[in-house]
């Protein structure tokens, strides 16, 4: 029996609820070799669809993750979203603010102003040279919250202490800091500027287990505490699991699917999806039947035609081949597979 679907544009339309609406957002990169080059070789341009139509909403104070193979685009959309790259086409819109609205870069700067990012390297994300207070003060500056020297120096410290540090460590360097510590400091610098909507670029990836969970429970207790909205980008389900009120899984600069976490861990949609969930570990030894993820991901340069996951797909058929398929909804989980459509999944 095939579910009832909708288009994407008749489900769950943008309210005051809605932080963050990403409409059909492309971000393309050439990469083609130098002209005489090309000449030579009597070869064209080459582009990598990084982004390939993403369309998403983050409401306030809701976890928004993305998860998928190295190189999906992931990291992408948070760079387009936060603005160190612009969008080729779709739209960004924060709050109500179409960031790429033209003639508009002073009212921009503002709106960005309102978001800050925290990066998945701890150690090549802070200035080796600078001591923690001056790294923690620079938001402070930049948007001229603080003046007066003693009042920083009080706002640096009691940011040290919410993130579990001393008020005395803003004296020490970075080098001088575990990874754990340090991305505590990012956090802490991240904060700094009075964010509304934080980007977390895998931000517990290079840390031990054991520190991860102390960073994400650190993560989880702030945005409680000052209701901060979250786009968290990883590739660890385990880690998107614990702290993702919504899941993207993205392939091949597409979204495949998005649902609410326990909608899309229980009843996954997209074989895709199907594949990253059944190569968890199963650690409670339930003898469920796992099927690896099959293949390679194809080139960004020279991506399939139709459904870019067809070559991967057990289920694929002509039309997955021939014709992209649209993100629709199917009993509140929105997916972009014709298998899925016409009811050929059990």
């Amino acid at each position: 029996m095939t579910d009832t679907a909708v288009t994407t544009t008749d489900a769950r339309p943008a309210d005051a609820r809605t932080l963050v609406k990403v409409d059909d957002l492309a971000r393309y990169f050439d990469v083609s070799p130098p002209l005489l080059n090309r000449l030579i070789e009597r070869t064209g341009r080459a582009v990598v669809r990084a982004v390939d139509g993403v369309s998403f909403e983050i409401g306030r104070g809701e976890t928004f993750s993305l998860v998928g193979e190295s190189g999906c685009g992931k990291s992408t959309v948070a760079r387009l979203i936060v603005g160190l790259y612009r969008p080729t086409d779709g739209s960004i819109v924060f709050d109500g603010v179409d960031m790429g609205q033209p003639g508009a870069r002073s009212f921009r700067q503002g709106v960005q102003s309102r978001m800050q990012m925290i990066f998945q390297d701890p150690y090549a994300s802070l200035n080796p040279r600078w001591r923690v207070t001056n790294i923690i003060a620079e938001p402070i500056h930049a948007r001229r919250l603080l003046t007066d020297k003693a009042e920083v120096n009080r706002r640096v410290g009691e940011l040290l202490t919410q993130v579990g540090l001393s008020p005395k460590d803003g004296e020490k360097y970075p080098h001088e800091f575990s990874g754990g510590q340090r991305q505590r400091i990012s956090i802490a610098r991240a904060l700094a500027g009075e964010p509304e909507f934080l980007i977390c670029d895998e931000p517990t990836s290079a840390l031990d287990v054991s520190v991860q969970s102390q960073i994400l429970n650190l993560m989880k207790e702030l945005q409680r505490s000052f209701n901060l909205t979250y786009l968290f980008i990883s590739h660890d389900l385990a880690v998107v699991y614990h702290v993702s009120t919504t899941v993207g899984v993205m392939y091949l600069g597409r979204l495949v699917e998005w649902a609410e976490t326990k909608t899309l861990f229980n009843r996954p949609k997209h074989p895709y999806t199907r594949m990253l969930l059944d190569a968890i570990p199963d650690l409670e030894m339930t003898g469920r039947q796992r099927v690896p993820v099959a293949g390679e991901v194809p080139s960004p340069i020279n991506p399939p035609s139709g459904c870019p996951f067809h070559p991967r797909c057990p289920h694929a058929n002509a039309r997955c081949a021939a014709e992209r398929p649209v993100l629709r909804v199917f009993d509140d989980t929105h997916v972009a597979c014709h298998a899925v459509e016409e009811g050929r999944l059990s």
